[in-house]
């Protein structure tokens, strides 16, 4: 589920279940570090990583269309009702009236609201781990009338012990889903603004990935790329329409069998098609020139990726995988870490309301 269709908690005090699972960054959350899916690129100056939404953005599009579609039906069907020659203003047809225009309102202001993300809006919300300058950034909004140099909008978090970063718990579907937020509070403790970073995760088991990805980019900060173990992939900056349909293909399930994928079929060619109408109607972000200052690589850096043969996207790392090109599921035991051993029974502590202290 979208981040953006949950409450920020805008002008309330961060939650407090969030709060007892707040993200140290100078000490390991889990015993393991490694990514599970949410990378673009890597350097020795930064770590380009997806925002939540980044991988689900075919079902928010989806309930985006969906609403401008019932919202258009309705206001033509009141359109073609004002044109009967027989209607007669009753206190039943101004009932009609009433009901029409306000659902057709209602569905409108959703469709501009969550809408205004999707289409006409930014390919990909990039969020920049600055490991030299010690800050994070992350692309907002596009930015429609910037002046030279102003580029997107884009909001900067400084990566120390001040910057509250947690584990967001939401039920969706009878299912615990967990997302990373970062919170921005006022002198009250009430929250200013909020954000999700990387991905969503699912049930214990997706709790687990989540804090081995938090222990991955603390340790990118900390001391760069040097032992970084590989991401799961690298996600494509320039996505094609097989990229997207992998995208909507793998939203049921990584290992979903081939008769399930083929009952889907249908439906994953149209959430398809709704990822491409929205990717094609925006454009990449354009960094401020700021951030850009303070992003040079090196050019012979050997940490940059992706580069030379190493694959970008679904497809090519699951061949790569396939070809034993490209290691899978990469990853490396934290050092002195003291917490219990096994990833799944340290998320089941951090799944209780109060966690383990570390």
């Amino acid at each position: 589920m979208d981040e953006r269709m949950f409450p920020l908690e805008i002008g309330r005090p961060i939650p407090e279940w969030d709060l007892r699972h707040r993200l140290p960054i100078n000490k390991p959350v889990s015993s393991e570090c490694k990514d599970s899916g949410a990378i673009f690129r890597i350097n020795s100056t930064y770590m380009d990583v997806t925002d939540q939404p980044y991988k689900d953005r075919q079902l928010l599009a989806t309930a985006v269309l969906i609403a401008v579609f019932i919202s258009t039906v309705v206001l033509a069907a009141l359109a073609k009702i004002t044109v009967l020659p027989s209607l007669t203003m009753d206190l039943a047809t101004i009932f009609i009236y009433f009901v029409g225009i306000a659902s057709s309102i209602s569905y409108g202001r959703k469709a501009l609201k969550y809408g205004r993300d999707e289409f006409f809006s930014l390919r990909r919300r990039t969020i920049r781990f600055n490991r030299k300058e010690k800050k994070i950034y992350a692309i907002r909004r596009r930015r429609f009338f910037a002046k030279p140099g102003q580029g997107d909008i884009t909001w900067e978090i400084p990566w120390d012990n001040s910057a509250i970063f947690c584990v967001h718990r939401r039920v969706v579907e009878r299912r615990h889903v967990f997302h990373i937020r970062h919170y921005q509070v006022d002198l009250d403790g009430n929250v200013i603004r909020a954000f999700a970073i990387g991905r969503k995760w699912e049930e214990e088991d997706g709790l687990a990935d989540l804090l081995s990805q938090w222990n991955y980019w603390c340790w990118y900060m900390d001391h760069g790329p040097v032992d970084l173990p590989k991401p799961l992939l690298f996600f494509k900056e320039k996505e094609n329409v097989l990229e997207s349909f992998l995208f909507c293909l793998y939203c049921f399930g990584m290992r979903a069998s081939s008769a399930h994928r083929i009952a889907l079929m249908p439906l994953i060619v149209l959430l398809t098609c709704h990822r491409l109408l929205a990717l094609w109607t925006c454009r990449d972000p354009i960094w401020p020139d700021a951030v850009d200052k303070v992003s040079v690589v090196d050019p012979d850096d050997p940490f940059d990726e992706p580069s030379g043969s190493t694959p970008v996207g679904w497809a090519e790392t699951v061949h790569s995988i396939g070809r034993n090109e490209y290691p899978e599921g990469d990853k490396k035991e934290m050092e002195n870490w003291s917490g219990a051993k096994d990833p799944c029974a340290n998320a089941l502590l951090w799944a209780k309301d109060i966690p383990p202290k570390i």
